[in-house]
């Protein structure tokens, strides 16, 4: 059966109970229940202060929202999943506590604008949340470079072997993806401006630093708002533009998209470095699946699910990015689409970003495996044989050739550049000489070499 609405003064008929179904949004717009609460007594305060609502009467609404946000912070709180919206559910709550006192409470507002208000605070709040789990992930990050500082690996470039690197280098450069990421998400969470008094579209009969106070004021007042960090409350400058506004969203998947790229990536690296054709890295038994067939199996499953995320993240995106493509000013319904893409990325990013800190602290890195790799291919030093003879005057194009000669008839004859004569190299060069080349094709030598590079701080 249809619950009480917030509107219908102009209908005739009840709302084909199909339709009730298919619009309504309360199975996923209750995640803003604590938010809209928020909203109700910021306004409830600025109908006070422009004479809408007598002292005793703000006294009555502020008792009773402060109950049912006690009830949502002690997760007592249930929602009417017949009612259209959180928005109405609260309404009709309100109702049941303070009688028609609550109809006064929707006096110069529109659900168009009480329902963005929400959504922004929320917004604000995942935003800080999810740049503290990054930062988490890279002290992570950070531990395990400082643990294993000595490690040398293969770098690769197409997924060959081109020079050797450290393994802190390596997973520094997930640290400073982050570090853009964080970037990212600080930047749209400065952008999303909270704003009140647009109505549903045109604004109302209350003055703009009524709302601006209201909001400081309340924020201010709890806590769990600090980090909001709302010092001044912005003035609408174009009520259709702000109502319709949905662009803090689209910014904040794409920024969500971006990130998860990044775990992706770094997924795909660990999926295959835990391969038995690469063997450097062991993932612990915690975070593993077995085959419901094949008892030897052990399979990476969290870092495939993350990287087969990625793929719903930038789904999300495109499709809050498609709904918006052609919308009319200002509000429509198609807007209410724009939350379950964007409750679902949060929601997987930072289930993600909690997992992830856990899972690297356990890896196993077996270093004779890694230095096995690079013992056992020479060609990471051809490079550093090619500036060893730009250095003797040879030109690099020339040392190029040369070198990529030597490594040729190296892989064709079976035979360790490091174990062939001075008179078997100067075939290539009379600047090659056996002594160098030993010297050369050393792992720290060879990074050491290399001084343009600021090599990750722990």
């Amino acid at each position: 059966m249809a619950t009480k609405k917030m509107w219908g003064g102009r209908f005739k008929e009840e709302t084909d109970p199909d339709v009730e179904k298919f619009s309504r949004s309360i199975d996923y717009d209750y995640k803003l229940t604590k938010y809209d609460i928020f909203a109700s007594s910021i306004h409830i305060d600025v109908l006070k202060k422009s004479g809408f609502l007598e002292d005793d009467e703000f006294e009555t609404l502020k008792k009773a929202l402060d109950e049912i946000g006690d009830d949502i912070r002690a997760d007592k709180f249930e929602y009417n999943k017949e009612s259209e919206d959180i928005h109405t559910d609260i309404q009709n709550k309100l109702e049941e506590k303070v009688g028609d006192l609550a109809l006064k409470l929707h006096t110069a507002r529109s659900r168009n604008e009480q329902v963005l208000f929400d959504l922004k605070i929320f917004c604000k709040n995942e935003l800080f949340d999810v740049v503290d789990l990054c930062r988490r992930l890279q002290i992570s990050i950070s531990e395990i470079c400082k643990e294993n500082k000595e490690i040398i690996m293969p770098g690769y470039t197409h997924l060959q072997h081109a020079q050797v690197v450290y393994l802190k280098d390596y997973l520094g450069s997930y640290a400073e993806m982050l570090a853009r990421d964080v970037d990212r998400l600080n930047n749209v969470q400065t952008r999303i401006k909270l704003t009140l008094g647009s109505g549903a579209l045109a604004g109302t009969p209350i003055e703009p630093n009524l709302y601006n106070e209201a909001i400081k004021r309340f924020i201010s007042e709890h806590k769990e708002l600090e980090k909001l960090q709302v010092k001044h409350a912005d003035e609408v400058s174009n009520s259709l533009d702000a109502v319709s506004d949905r662009d803090f969203v689209i910014e904040i998947l794409s920024v969500l998209s971006i990130l998860n790229m990044h775990l992706s990536k770094f997924a795909e690296d660990l999926i295959i470095w835990s391969t038995k054709e690469f063997g450097f890295v062991e993932i612990d038994d915690a975070f593993a699946t077995g085959s419901s067939l094949m008892p030897q199996k052990k399979n990476p499953d969290v870092l495939e699910l993350i990287r087969g995320y990625t793929g719903t993240l930038y789904g999300n995106l495109i499709s809050v990015l498609t709904m918006m493509k052609g919308l009319p000013l200002t509000y429509n319904r198609d807007m209410q689409l724009d939350k379950p893409p964007l409750f679902n990325s949060f929601e997987i990013i930072k289930q993600e970003l909690k997992i992830l800190p856990k899972f690297i602290r356990t890896l196993k890195w077996n270093r004779e495996t890694i230095k096995k790799a690079i013992d056992e291919d020479e060609t990471l030093y051809a490079t550093d044989l090619a500036y060893y003879l730009v250095k003797k005057g040879v030109a690099f194009k020339e040392a190029h050739n040369i070198i990529g000669k030597l490594v040729k008839f190296s892989l064709d004859n079976s035979r360790k550049i490091k174990e062939m004569s001075d008179e078997e190299l100067r075939r290539f060069s009379d600047k090659l000489n056996k002594e160098k080349i030993v010297e050369l094709m050393d792992p720290e030598t060879s990074i050491k070499s290399r001084k343009s590079v600021v090599r990750y701080k722990m």
